[in-house]
């Protein structure tokens, strides 16, 4: 994409910062890496091309990294913008992968709370747990972890390195390996306890939290009826949370299979409260045809609902004008959902963003949002170390399981296969535990091993 090349060009220009506390994770390049040991590891090869590779096993570089031999990982929706090249400053041969447990073999020196052979999950971002945004548990927005002088440039501010996640956030190497360097391992790892097997604690990372601070940051109250617009393991799990908030109704917008996989999982308790709208199914606003919008009026009193949550992302145009703008990067993401959303949801209504936007749109209907008094919430990367003591006690009571979004358990050496079934949307995979040699045996209500 040109904004991809523009931005790599300007961050040639501009070159890195040099105040941060975490240097960037290079470990899948030589000289770096312990080139006498190699592992399996997902790496990124190009636009729509990834392959399972032996890259050099990482090894200690700073006083506070954890070696963790990875016991399971999964594949996020958000993978996809990696895959798709959509996601600035990927460079060949980069471990993909955010969100990972496991055990841990190996600490720095100056490594405290973290022992050896204990299972630990780890966040998808990597916070220093002392700048002002960590105190305050807001460790998606570390001010000293991510270097990367172009996304200052392009958004106003950094957010904290994330792992797997291209050098425009960091450059550290992925958890979709046998092995991964954890920095700062005392600050972001979450033992696990011994009640809790990896194929629950593993969602930990990321999805968990991600769904939760959607409905937490943008403020799902009692009676509030719920549009979600995206019925992925995102969108399902916040589904849950706004339940769990008092909300009286949730609409689901997407199409199949995924609107079939979410009826089928969803809570007895929940059924009679759910609606589906297959997007597919509807106009993109021809004339006297029923579109998303008049669907979610008339599912919510003629004025719609009182939140909307993004939990898809903007790559995916609709309509032909955005394709083409996107094509030849007039915009990096798309603006059909967020108009439909904030079009969709009753006056004052409010408006979360979870879903990734990577940079710029057109077509946004801000005059809508002004007239109509819509709150428009960017809920950020969630600051998983907010929430994670929290969603771990729910899961151990019983409160929440997990698994109920997961649909597939898979094998390291499949990930590439894996990554292109799930592009694709077959086999109705949705959520997958993916296993490595250090995996333990499959807890109760695990799916069944699959082997591509």
């Amino acid at each position: 994409m040109a904004t991809s090349r523009a931005a790599y060009a300007a961050e040639k220009a501009i070159g890195h910062d040099d105040n941060a506390i975490i240097e960037q994770d290079v470990s899948n390049y030589s000289g770096v890496g312990d080139s006498s040991e190699t592992m399996k590891a997902l790496t990124w090869q190009g636009k729509n091309k990834v392959e399972m590779s032996d890259v050099p096993k990482p090894k200690i570089l700073e006083d506070g990294d954890v070696i963790l031999k990875v016991t399971g990982s999964t594949v996020c929706g958000s993978d996809l913008h990696l895959l798709h090249g959509v996601v600035v400053q990927l460079s060949k041969g980069d471990i993909l992968g955010h969100e990972f447990c496991g055990v841990v073999e190996q600490v720095g020196p100056a490594v405290h709370r973290v022992k050896v052979g204990k299972r630990y999950v780890a966040s998808f971002q990597i916070a220093c747990g002392e700048c002002f945004y960590c105190r305050q548990k807001l460790s998606s927005q570390c001010e000293k972890t991510n270097a990367n002088s172009t996304q200052k440039g392009m958004y106003g501010g950094r957010t904290a390195g994330i792992f797997g996640y291209s050098h425009f956030t960091g450059g550290f190497a992925g958890g979709q390996a046998e092995y991964v360097r954890v920095p700062l391992g005392d600050v972001n790892l979450l033992e696990i306890p011994n009640d809790v097997p990896d194929e629950k604690a593993l969602y930990l990372s990321d999805v968990l939290s991600t769904s939760y601070n959607a409905v937490k940051d943008t403020a799902v109250y009692p009676n509030d009826e719920v549009a979600i617009f995206g019925a992925g393991p995102i969108g399902q799990m916040a589904s849950v949370f706004a339940f769990g908030e008092g909300a009286r109704k949730v609409i689901f917008v997407d199409t199949e299979p995924r609107l079939s996989f979410v009826r089928k999982r969803a809570s007895p308790a929940h059924r009679d409260k759910i609606e589906y709208v297959d997007f597919k199914t509807l106009s993109h606003g021809a004339t006297n045809k029923e579109t998303v919008v008049s669907r979610l009026k008339a599912l919510c009193g003629n004025r719609g609902p009182d939140v909307a949550l993004e939990c898809a992302a903007g790559e995916y145009a609709k309509g032909w004008l955005h394709w083409l703008e996107m094509a030849v990067g007039a915009e990096t993401d798309t603006s059909e959902i967020l108009n439909e959303m904030i079009e969709g949801v009753r006056n004052y209504g409010r408006v979360g963003i979870t879903g990734v936007y990577v940079g710029y749109t057109n077509h946004f209907n801000v005059g809508s949002l002004m007239e109509r008094g819509i709150r428009l919430i960017g809920n950020g990367q969630a600051p998983v170390h907010k929430y994670w003591n929290e969603l771990l006690q729910m899961i151990q009571k019983g409160e929440l399981d997990p698994l109920q979004m997961v649909s597939h358990r898979v094998r390291v050496e499949d990930l590439d296969k894996v990554y292109y079934k799930f592009d694709k949307r077959e086999d109705s995979m949705q959520k997958v535990f993916v296993e490595t040699r250090f995996s333990f045996p499959p807890c109760k209500g695990s799916p069944p091993l699959t082997r591509y």
